[in-house]
């Protein structure tokens, strides 16, 4: 289910790299349907957010570990462009440095919490990072629990 914002209308969400990846990986068949009703729900509502290390990391890990052609991730790497994308400069990889620092959480997914603040989001869709935590105002939820 989708994250609804005070209105009542679809809250502009981030997703996570995991987020895309489960939507091609039939192992986990319950993981995908989840992934890909919350795609289908955020390129309706205009409110999926993702950003260029999110699009990259994609890339590597369908060619990589679920081993899907390249031709064919490419073009699902178009489709997930058609969201809003977070390219973030230096300061942004400065202030997610300082929130690795404070928060003990990764540089990379501190990055994506960088990211996600400067699209105005206020849901990350991740399973990497606590389920629940506000991490500089953004909520985390996994989808898959």
């Amino acid at each position: 289910m989708a994250e609804q914002s005070g209105t009542g209308k679809v809250a502009r969400t981030f997703f996570d790299t995991n987020v895309l990846v489960y939507s091609d990986d039939g192992a986990y068949p319950a993981k995908q349907n989840q992934a890909l009703s919350l795609i289908q729900t955020h390129r309706l509502n205009r409110t999926g957010v993702v950003s260029i290390q999110v699009l990259q990391e994609y890339f590597v890990i369908a060619t990589g570990k679920l081993r899907l052609d390249p031709h064919f991730v490419k073009s699902k790497v178009e489709v997930w462009a058609r969201f809003q994308v977070v390219v973030p400069d230096v300061a942004d990889i400065l202030a997610a440095i300082d929130l690795h620092r404070l928060s003990g959480i990764s540089y990379w997914d501190a990055l994506i919490l960088r990211c996600a603040k400067q699209a105005g989001t206020s849901v990350l869709l991740s399973e990497d990072v606590h389920h629940g935590q506000v991490i500089d105002g953004i909520r985390i939820v996994n989808p898959f629990i």
